[in-house]
């Protein structure tokens, strides 16, 4: 069995700097659409809770109960959340920065949800997260071999991926270049970020990147 140690402790700061975030928002900003088609910051901040607080148990049930509609129970799991308040769903998410569960799936999937929403949430509002190199290496790494639901690994067939600050690279082909974060964003289907990056292969990945 692997050790998750070293993600689970990204994962944990990741949370941590993410409930900061979220403290310094305005209501404004709360009811802000996120990069996340169809939901608002509150419903993105609210979804990160939900996968933070999942259980293999719970996981499967929920996916019974929605008729084994991946898309649809996330989205209902999300609603139902985003009836709390901010100040709720921030303590919440305070209290996922030491625990371990997860739904049934690798520990960096957790690590990739809340790089990837603090970017849906903060970027709308005119900020943007800090993760570490380390933390945005890990998604990279994971995201090269993703298929359902994120589709990185098709994305990005073909391709030379350069991350020009973080000393991570992958692949054959027409390079694109870039900050990590802007990368992982892309692979994610994403266009946010993607006038960040440049290459033979930028025009091409653009193609491939659905709009938000």
């Amino acid at each position: 069995m692997a050790d998750d140690t070293a993600t689970w402790s990204m994962i944990h700061a990741e949370r941590a700097a993410l409930s900061e975030d979220l403290a310094e928002l305005t209501p404004g900003h709360w009811a802000t659409p996120s990069l996340c088609h169809g939901w608002t910051v509150q419903l993105a901040a609210a979804h990160v809770v939900a996968g933070a607080e999942q259980t293999p148990a719970n996981f499967a049930k929920g996916m019974a109960r929605n008729g084994f509609r991946f898309n649809t129970m996330i989205d209902r799991d999300a609603h139902a959340l985003g009836t709390l308040t901010p100040t709720q769903i921030i303590e919440r998410l305070q209290l996922r920065t030491s625990t371990t569960n997860r739904p049934p799936a690798p520990a960096t999937a957790m690590l990739g949800e809340v790089v990837v929403h603090r970017e849906d949430i903060l970027r709308p509002v005119g900020r943007r997260g800090t993760p570490t190199a380390a933390a945005v290496n890990a998604c990279l790494d994971m995201y090269t071999t993703a298929s359902f639901p994120v589709g990185g690994k098709k994305r990005i067939r073909g391709l030379r991926l350069v991350a020009t600050d973080t000393g991570w690279s992958h692949g054959d082909g027409p390079e694109v270049a870039g900050p990590g974060i802007a990368l992982v964003l892309a692979m994610t289907g994403r266009s946010a970020g993607l006038d960040e990056l440049s290459g033979e292969g930028a025009a091409l990945l653009r193609t491939r990147v659905h709009p938000d």
